[in-house]
Order: C-alpha cells, then structure tokens, then sequence
C-alpha cells in the first residue's frame, strides 16, 4: 500500500537532514594576531511531524526567512500561520452505525450524524487524520462524505432526489487506498469536467434552480457541483463506495462520471460497476440491491 501513495515526506523533510553553518568573520586584533576561530554555528534541525499511519498529514509549506528586525518577523509569522488553501466547495463528513452495541435497531436517517465540516487543505488534513481508516471499521458502518449543499445525506434531499449513484463493490483489505483516493478526487475538483447537459426546465421536481438555488433561496445561487458526494459503507463480506451525482436522466453524464471514477481510482479492466438511481432506491427502499451493472468494456485510454 505504501508504494501505492504518494509520499511527500522526502521533500517536506529534505532541509532538516542537512545543517547549515552561520558564515562567522574572525577579526584579528592588533595585540592578538592569532585569535581562535569561533566554531561555525549549527542551526538545530526542526522536529519531524509524526504522520498517520494510513494517510499524509500536512501541507508543503515554504518556511519564512529569519529577519532581525523584531517587526518583520513577526508580520511574516502572522502572514504565514494565516495562509489557507481553501477548496471551491464546502464539504461535510457523516458517520453511520446501523446498530450500535446494546442499541436497537434505528431508521438510516436517524443513525446518520454529522462529524464536521471542512472548506480548506489544512481542515481537511486536520480532520482526515483522526478518522478511523475503513479497515479498522466494524460492519455495518457507514462514512458519507457530501458538500454543504446537502442538507442531509439521503436520497430524498433536494439535490440528491433526481439523480442517482456509481456503485463499486470492494474485497475486504482494500479500502483505505480506495476511499483515499476517491475524497481526495472529489474535494480537488477530479470530477469538475463533469456537467450535466440536460436542461428540461429552469427549476427541476426537487425545487432547485440549475445554480444551485432553492426555492426560498437559501442557498444564495451559488452553483453546486454536478457530483454530490461519496459513501464508503462496511459490509461483512465486502466494502462499497459509491459516487454520488446530482443528475440521473443524462446517459452521457453518467458515462463520463463512470470513466472519470475508472481513471482516478486506477481501476483495473475487470472491475464491475453499477448503477442506481435515487428514484429507484426510494421505490425498493435500497442502495445496492437491483442495480444497472455496466458491461461497457474500459477503453484503452481510460
């Protein structure tokens, strides 16, 4: 798994393996011609950041250049602790236990609860490490991950009711890599070029405007992304992670979610995906039973 990851630590800790002697000028007194040299400074390495065992845990940030002037340094400490990466879109974590120990069984909506929101690099790298990694997970459980337009992570939400979920259905022992991989397409905009076509009316059934806006207008017309979000649920036998979209009645949409989701997770030619519609969930009241499978054979340039 290690050889899969991209690791950044090399380069994040390149400085801290060499040290760097101040430059010291000796002068020479009149009475004393042969003064000792003064030792060449060494400047302490900068303790290394302890990472997560399954996950990167940092930003490459370039360190501020030290400046005698009290003043200055202190302005380009402030500037530098302030600086944020922030993402395009809002988005929130949920967890979901089917049935905690001792508990009886609740409704999907009422076990759904919300761990926190993040909008940037740094909150998201802050949170993402004190999640428990899906191999560590107990069956039954379930992560959702959507942006801040959703209201709730169901079907029925206004921008979840008319469209409709990828379906990939993972062996046990490989979904940390997997789920990585698919929030972090998701939050860096891997699926941006994916956008619906389809216009049949200004205000679709669930009473939101193709920017984004409802009808009370609470949403303030920012425009939401085509993809709502993803879920990785931990099942006994198996894991399934899903990709959520916002529009089910383009089938060319779909098709280039479908080869975008292909692309990002390196998936291999054999893996079979499926698809659902929200509609069609709400109807048998499932996720995952009665899906489309897809046949289309991967492309070479996929």
């Amino acid at each position: 798994m290690a050889s899969y990851f991209s690791n950044h630590s090399a380069s994040r800790f390149l400085a801290n393996s060499t040290t760097t002697p101040a430059t010291t000028s000796t002068a020479l007194s009149p009475s004393n011609s042969s003064a000792q040299p003064t030792a060449p400074a060494t400047t302490p390495s900068r303790q290394r950041i302890p990472s997560s065992k399954h996950f990167s845990t940092s930003v490459n940030v370039s360190q501020p250049v030290a400046s005698k002037d009290p003043t200055s340094s202190s302005t380009t400490s402030s500037a530098s602790a302030s600086q944020v990466h922030p993402l395009r879109n809002t988005w929130v974590f949920w967890f979901r236990q089917q049935r905690a120990p001792g508990n009886k069984i609740i409704s999907y909506e009422e076990g759904i609860k919300k761990i926190a929101a993040f909008s940037s690099v740094e909150s998201f790298w802050s949170l993402w490490t004190h999640l428990t990694p899906p191999s560590s997970l107990q069956p039954t459980t379930d992560y959702l991950l959507f942006h801040a337009g959703i209201r709730r992570p169901v079907w029925e939400d206004p921008l979840n009711i008319t469209g409709g979920k990828w379906i990939i259905r993972l062996k046990k022992g490989i979904a940390d890599r997997f789920w990585e991989d698919l929030v972090l397409a998701i939050i860096g905009d891997q699926f941006d070029n994916c956008r619906s076509k389809v216009e049949d009316s200004p205000k679709g059934k669930s009473g939101v405007s193709a920017t984004g806006k409802s009808e009370d207008g609470s949403e303030g017309g920012s425009e939401w992304p085509e993809i709502c979000g993803c879920t990785l649920s931990v099942r006994q036998s198996e894991d399934i992670v899903t990709v959520w979209n916002r529009v089910d009645g383009d089938p060319k949409l779909r098709e280039q979610i479908r080869d975008t989701l292909r692309k990002v997770l390196n998936l291999p030619p054999s893996t079979i995906m499926e698809y659902k519609s929200n509609n069609d969930s709400m109807q048998d009241k499932s996720s995952f039973r009665r899906t489309a499978i897809d046949k289309t054979p991967m492309s070479p340039a996929s």
